[in-house]
């Protein structure tokens, strides 16, 4: 800054980095809350994101402002299929990480399945994996969501780990076990009025430049030939290009967490067919199954997976459920 009467603040926050292409359209869940109850649970679920509408509430914050009063909250639609427990995994963990000690997978596994990944396990697999959970330090529920359950055109199923509750890891297992093969309904595990963390990939913008990648300022127009360039690359001594620099390049489609989203509706459009529009929703149709609403935005675009999780932060002592008075979808 030897060049500046003052100084400036940096352009782009580097805790966005690598500003890459999501490898897949299917966002990684890194992290699950820890929570130890009686009763083991899913810690998580997924839907598919279906498009924005409005929810009249009536502000239950305490001690704000707009405590009591009538609040108008962006909200956005995310299908909820039912999700399929198809397998079931244990961990090991060390100085080196987690590994993976054992697997099982159900019999009846739905014949799509084929177009993802082909399954083959001995008979005896989940007693062998019962033996060995005593040497488990987690158990991870492997899970199956399908696109066209919710009238999306694709054939090939979603399959994924999803983390479970309990005491220890014997806990955990004995719940997949129970579940194993079956049907989840979103309502078993998330609960009205809870706030949950959303993943997903952001929409993709394309190749940008630094002005619009990283909100650089213009230039005046009489300082240089170029205006929507950075002013400097850094100094002539070492001569590298610092990782700091804003540069032109990819934009969008970028893996993004939304954390404590409440959830405002849970329902069945079957039996209140109110949620959607004259027309149905713009790029992804008529909701004709389970979903939630839950309060803001979700990254990414219509027909895409999103991943919900218990919330990790600033979790709440109790659940109350919101007060909605009106529905208003345009």
């Amino acid at each position: 800054m030897g060049h500046r009467k003052y100084s400036a603040p940096r352009r782009g926050s580097i805790a966005f980095r690598p500003r890459a292409r999501a490898k897949s359209l299917e966002a990684r869940v890194r992290t699950w809350p820890q929570m130890v109850g009686e009763k083991s649970t899913l810690l998580g679920f997924a839907g598919f994101k279906v498009g924005s509408i409005h929810v009249l509430t009536i502000d239950d914050r305490e001690k704000t402002p707009n405590f009591g009063k009538q609040l108008m909250n962006a909200a956005t639609v995310i299908a909820t299929p039912p999700v399929k427990i198809i397998g079931v995994r244990g961990y090991r963990k060390d100085n080196y990480g987690q590994h993976a000690i054992f697997d099982a997978y159900a019999k009846d596994l739905p014949k799509e399945m084929s177009r993802k990944v082909e399954i083959k396990q001995a008979e005896d697999a989940l007693a062998k994996a019962g033996a060995k959970v005593g040497g488990a330090s987690s158990v991870m529920a492997i899970a199956s969501i399908t696109p066209s359950a919710v009238g999306i055109p694709q054939k090939k199923p979603f399959v994924f780990e999803l983390a479970v509750s309990g005491k220890d890891a014997k806990a955990q297992f004995e719940y997949v076990k129970g579940v194993l093969g079956k049907e989840i309904k979103a309502s078993d595990i998330l609960q009205l009025g809870q706030n949950v963390d959303v993943f997903g990939i952001t929409r993709g913008k394309g190749i940008e430049g630094p002005i619009t990648r990283f909100g650089v300022k213009r230039k005046q127009h009489k300082s240089r030939k170029s205006v929507r360039a950075v002013g400097t690359l850094g100094p002539i001594s070492p001569a590298v290009v610092m990782y700091t620099v804003a540069r032109q390049g990819q934009r969008g489609f970028h893996q993004r967490t939304e954390y404590n989203k409440r959830i405002l509706i849970m329902s069945n459009a079957e039996k209140e067919g109110a949620i959607n529009p004259k027309g149905g929703f713009k790029h992804f149709g008529i909701v004709k199954g389970d979903y939630v609403v839950v309060r803001g935005s979700v990254p990414g675009v219509p027909k895409r997976l999103v991943k919900m999780r218990h919330p990790i932060r600033n979790i709440p002592k109790k659940v109350a459920e919101p007060k909605v008075l009106e529905v208003i979808v345009e």
